[in-house]
């Protein structure tokens, strides 16, 4: 298991865009909050180079309780850990489930708290999918 704190309050990135005009194309980029958000970010995090099968559990302390998006939360740590070279990517083959992750305020200490496992694949749960005999 690896766990360690990003202790900077946790941006997203779908929040944080702008539009700009290059080469005759717009194109939606991170501002430049977002941006200097994930340079901080990727100085917490260990270059482990996961490339096996995790469940990457994080606790994301904001600030404010203004109304924020779990999977935009995950979807920015996602990014800061490949850009960090923590994680060697983000597909399903590696991020096998971000179960455990929420939301929580600290308007003090606002931070990332983050804990990675490794996980056994499965192709699905003893029973999941299957019919109820009831129904």
């Amino acid at each position: 298991m690896i766990s360690f704190t990003i202790p900077i309050e946790p941006k997203t990135k779908k929040n944080s865009q702008r539009i700009i005009k290059a080469r005759g194309h717009y194109m939606i980029i991170p501002s430049d909050a977002y941006r200097k958000y994930e340079a901080e970010a990727i100085k917490f995090c260990p270059r482990a180079g996961i490339d096996y099968a995790v469940n990457i559990k994080a606790y994301y302390f904001r600030k404010k309780h203004h109304r924020v998006d779990l999977t935009n939360l995950e979807s920015a740590l996602m990014d800061v850990l490949v850009k960090a070279g923590t994680i060697k990517d983000d597909s399903c083959s590696i991020v096998w489930s971000t179960d455990g992750s929420r939301v929580f305020y600290d308007k003090e200490n606002p931070r990332t708290e983050v804990e990675i496992t490794a996980v056994i694949k499965t192709e699905k749960p003893n029973g999941f999918g299957e019919k109820n005999e009831k129904q």
